[in-house]
């Protein structure tokens, strides 16, 4: 017998039933929560695309967050100069363009402020601390089983378990921070910090910094340091596109997006690396080595991003920042380098990204990768799996890709709710006819 839980159900009519029902989860038995529509499993820009276009289609959802707030990377692991690296027009989620008064790269308080006002325009309410430690697909009764555990503190405990005709992975391909080991790391006696744990530079003015990794967000953390008097060296292990943000009067991105509309990958490629040699110089005297494949070519293939430069690399030109190739080992003090050379540090910065999880809790070895939490086939196809199991937010193209997966996805979904809806009316409808017969 189902026990409707009212405290936290809303009733609405739906065809599908001809009746009003819960659209909120309804505990069945006290076992499990049965929820009509979909799952969202993850409350970023990701899944709250997702969570409205389907509530504009008038689908009910359930969205769980494992932390306390909407957007948790940006809200509690972005550090405080964060901005969107490219115009908000390419960022924009479905149905709500951002503020006319935004700038052009917002903030990450005003992006941060954007998905929260997003939430509410589109009555999105996660289930916060409750983190999805298992899901799989229960063939006999033909649903999907989710089982969350509640987090207290930091600890998971408890838990429920739901039951669902949609699985939305949501939890995208920044969903844990990458830490690398390094030898002698237990021996240096300064921190050694990820950047999903690094606000500002004002914590370390005056020291000097050791920063590993070079993309945008490494780059970024460099030139926060310069700004907060700290002493920042960074670690380029590998070749590097550096662009300038702008060009022409016009975004970088923006210009790609409208020359790729009338010219191949490479001789855009071509362009761009031109007018990066005149306007930047040769970013390789500087140690900072381009790779061989062009920086678009090099994004649709591993899904790299080229750095966008808003600075940093006038503090590597004046010796404010210093560019060193790979750690060989930490030592007390400090680091030895592949090239030999021995430098004194005070911290470690580790910029090093992030990777997906979606292989620690979803049991499903066919639509995800088990190497590397991805779909295994390539945007723009990612998006879909079997039985009823999407992707969102794994395109390696932001969010203006995530934002065309969602629609993907809620459209894609309508189509299984209205044909549902169609078979249950007819089957509904079958002995009403057979008696006027």
């Amino acid at each position: 017998m189902k026990r409707w839980r009212e405290a936290e159900c809303k009733r609405v009519h739906d065809p599908f039933y001809g009746r009003k029902v819960a659209v909120n989860p309804v505990e069945i038995d006290g076992k499990c929560i049965w929820v009509l529509g979909p799952i969202i499993v993850g409350g970023g820009p990701s899944g709250l695309a997702v969570a409205a276009c389907l509530k504009k289609k008038g689908i009910p959802c359930v969205v769980l967050e494992r932390a306390n707030c909407v957007a948790s990377l940006w809200q509690l692991k972005a550090y405080d100069r964060l901005r969107l690296h490219l115009p908000k027009k390419f960022c924009e989620l479905p149905l709500m363009p951002f503020p006319s008064w935004f700038p052009t790269y917002p903030t990450k308080q005003q992006f941060v402020a954007y998905l929260e006002a997003y939430a509410r325009e589109f009555g999105i309410r996660p289930r916060f601390d409750e983190a999805v430690v298992a899901a799989e697909y229960d063939a006999v009764v033909g649903f999907w089983r989710v089982k969350t555990a509640v987090v207290n503190q930091g600890r998971e405990e408890g838990g429920r378990e739901y039951m669902c005709r949609w699985l939305v992975v949501a939890t995208g391909e920044n969903a844990e921070a990458v830490v690398p080991g390094f030898d002698g790391a237990r021996d240096f006696k300064g921190p050694i910090l990820h950047t999903s744990l690094y606000k500002s530079g004002d914590a370390f003015r005056g020291k000097r910094v050791l920063v590993v990794g070079c993309g945008n967000s490494g780059m970024e953390v460099c030139l926060d340091l310069c700004h907060h008097g700290a002493h920042p060296t960074i670690v380029v292990r590998d070749s590097v596109h550096i662009l300038p943000r702008e060009m022409l009067g016009r975004s970088t991105f923006g210009l790609s997006m409208w020359l790729l509309r009338w010219l191949p990958v490479h001789a855009v490629d071509r362009l761009l690396l031109l007018a990066a040699r005149l306007l930047l110089g040769d970013t390789a005297k500087l140690g900072l080595p381009r790779p061989q494949l062009g920086p678009l070519e090099l994004k649709l293939r591993s899904g790299k991003t080229p750095v966008l430069d808003v600075g940093t690399l006038e503090k590597i030109k004046s010796g404010a920042i210093k560019v060193r190739p790979a750690i060989k080992k930490l030592m007390e003090h400090g680091a030895e380098f592949t090239d030999g050379r021995w430098e004194g540090f005070d911290a470690v910065v580790l910029a090093t990204g992030y990777k997906s999880n979606v292989p620690y809790w979803l049991k499903e070895q066919e639509f995800f990768s088990e190497k590397d939490g991805l779909p295994r086939r390539a945007y723009p196809y990612g998006w879909k799996g079997e039985r009823g199991l999407y992707a969102v937010g794994f395109t390696k193209r932001g969010l203006m890709g995530a934002s065309l997966d969602a629609t993907r996805i809620a459209e894609d979904i309508e189509r299984c709710w209205k044909a549902e809806v169609k078979t249950t009316m007819a089957f509904a409808c079958a002995p009403t006819r057979q008696a006027q017969e």
